[in-house]
């Protein structure tokens, strides 16, 4: 009996298509994320790039519960002494619903160049539309 060990070559990229309507954003993240890591096969490796390519359309649409949208806040640092920028959520998904989506997922992803791949095959659009019709993306029903 052969132990079966997946290699880089032999794997299979699906693209899925993902409607972020009316979701909550830490369950849609957590379920993009485990998708991107490919938890989702049978075959999954945890220090390989199993994972598939996840398209996000109307993340404008997401939604946080509770008092998170006036509360939560999104810092940033330059990098200069006193560069810290901070955000509140509120204002973060008017004017880029995107980053919100981004960072929630990314979050949720390992810290480290493995995790930094995996993340490059998260799309995210704040509307309907997105430019991947050519892969011919699946259509997946993130549970609520």
């Amino acid at each position: 009996m052969k132990t079966f060990m997946p290699s880089a070559k032999n794997i299979e990229r699906k693209w899925y298509v993902v409607d972020a309507t009316d979701l909550t954003l830490g369950r849609l993240a957590s379920q993009v994320a485990a998708i991107l890591r490919g938890k989702n096969k049978p075959e999954y490796t945890p220090f390989l790039d199993m994972g598939d390519y996840v398209i996000i359309v109307n993340a404008s649409k997401v939604k946080l519960t509770g008092k998170k949208l006036e509360q939560k806040v999104y810092s940033t640092h330059t990098g200069q002494p006193g560069g810290l920028k901070e955000t509140v959520y509120k204002d973060l998904m008017q004017k880029k619903p995107e980053l919100a989506v981004k960072v929630a997922v990314k979050g949720m992803l390992p810290k480290n160049t493995l995790g930094r791949e995996m993340f490059k095959k998260l799309k995210v659009y704040a509307g309907p539309e997105h430019g991947h019709q050519a892969q011919k993306p699946e259509e997946l029903i993130i549970k609520a």
